[in-house]
């Protein structure tokens, strides 16, 4: 950073741009690499940041990846009839830099089972909560069920495993 500076190329809107001379490229895997133009090098650091990326999610709508016959990765855009080696899914790129864990805990004694979960899908999968008609185990029940969870109720009471099984369903 400090000979970017130097050369007055550090400059820019964006800690993210690209020095001059550098290319952001990507494998047939997503992994996001950096080539190096005037020294004929590549790297999977950002020159800048330091950062490693990958491309987020599928190609958008319409596109498609295809490889030519010298094993070069070619994306094709079908609505706009288009051809480019670049992958429109530069724009949308991750970091996948592994964090170090941190003595900070993310949640505590009142944090809820709706607020862990939140933003989770569960759809398709299996959850058995014991002891889910009371308490703890009736609020993780509930959470899971209102994710998508097929939730198995394992209680020693019939009738209040059945109850627990209709307020949940109250609140779906």
């Amino acid at each position: 950073m400090a000979a970017l500076r130097y050369a007055g190329l550090d400059d820019t809107d964006s800690e993210d741009e690209l020095p001059p001379g550098w290319e952001e490229r990507t494998t047939k895997d997503g992994w996001v690499y950096y080539a190096n133009h005037t020294e004929e090098k590549t790297q999977w650091e950002h020159p800048k940041t330091g950062k490693r990326k990958r491309v987020a999610g599928d190609l958008p709508y319409g596109w498609e990846q295809e490889t030519d016959e010298n094993g070069q990765v070619f994306f094709v855009d079908h609505i706009n009839k288009r051809t480019t080696y670049v992958d429109p899914r530069l724009a949308f790129t991750v970091d996948d830099n592994p964090t170090k864990p941190t003595t900070q805990q993310r949640y505590d004694g009142s944090t809820t089972a709706m607020e862990i979960l939140q933003g989770r899908d569960f759809t398709g999968k299996v959850v058995v909560v014991t002891g889910a008609n009371s308490g703890i185990g009736f609020e993780t029940a509930k959470s899971f069920a209102l994710h998508g969870a097929h939730v198995i109720l394992a209680c020693r009471n019939m009738a209040r495993a059945s109850e627990a099984v209709s307020r949940i369903l109250e609140e779906w």
